[in-house]
């Protein structure tokens, strides 16, 4: 189910500013790449990229040999790159509970619409990321790590080829930490994922990272096997 990811000659401008860019970059199936470096080098913004949220000034993304954005031109949008992001925060909606959040993403994407589809994909992210039983609970009454890891879940429910991490191991606790990589690390070996994972702190991630890659003022200064 994982993906190629191809960036050819991609740049991000922004109000006159160079946000990322030039990039040449290509992120293999199943690849777990950490990217690192100081704030406001571009990590977010090469994840919006591949995802389609933002679109490139000049230059090629492609995934699985589709073409997705061509200079300005956005060809794939996001909804059908089947991407999978995880933000920094759980960005989860207050009203809905556990298991209204994943029905309504999956009905969303489209995912699954019919009723015992929907229910049962719930029903398997639930367990994936050991929630059952918190069904009815909304965000407010979930620890951190709960909270984390129904994000977590949320982002797999449309079954995505491709995981965007962005720093989603900020907020937590050495444990906790330790446990959603733990968690990540199952779930991509299960899911064959291609990975993209932003973070401040490579050691924190180390043991998923197949390849580091170091942004700085936007552009590529270090690409190491881990």
């Amino acid at each position: 189910m994982s993906a190629r990811i191809v960036l050819t000659s991609v740049t991000v401008d922004q109000r006159g500013a160079r946000l990322l860019g030039p990039l040449d970059l290509a992120i293999q199936p199943r690849e777990h790449l950490l990217v690192t470096g100081p704030s406001g080098c571009g990590k977010t913004t090469l994840l919006r990229v591949i995802a389609g949220l933002a679109v490139p000034s000049a230059g090629k993304v492609e995934i699985d040999g589709e073409l997705a954005s061509d200079g300005r031109r956005l060809l794939v949008p996001p909804v059908r790159r089947r991407i999978g992001f995880l933000f920094q925060g759980t960005a989860l909606w207050p009203h809905m509970t556990v298991a209204d959040t994943l029905r309504f993403t999956l009905k969303q994407s489209g995912a699954a619409v019919e009723r015992a589809a929907v229910e049962r994909r719930v029903a398997e992210l639930l367990a994936w990321v050991e929630l059952v039983g918190f069904e009815k609970r909304l965000p407010s009454t979930l620890s951190g790590g709960e909270a984390q890891r129904l994000a977590l879940a949320r982002a797999l429910a449309p079954a995505p080829r491709i995981l965007l991490l962005d720093e989603p191991l900020g907020p937590l606790d050495a444990e906790l930490r330790g446990a959603l990589i733990a968690k990540l690390f199952e779930l991509e070996k299960r899911l064959e994922l291609t990975t993209v994972h932003v973070t401040h702190d490579p050691e924190e991630s180390a043991a998923l990272a197949t390849r580091r890659l170091r942004l700085e003022h936007g552009r590529v200064v270090e690409a190491v096997r881990a």
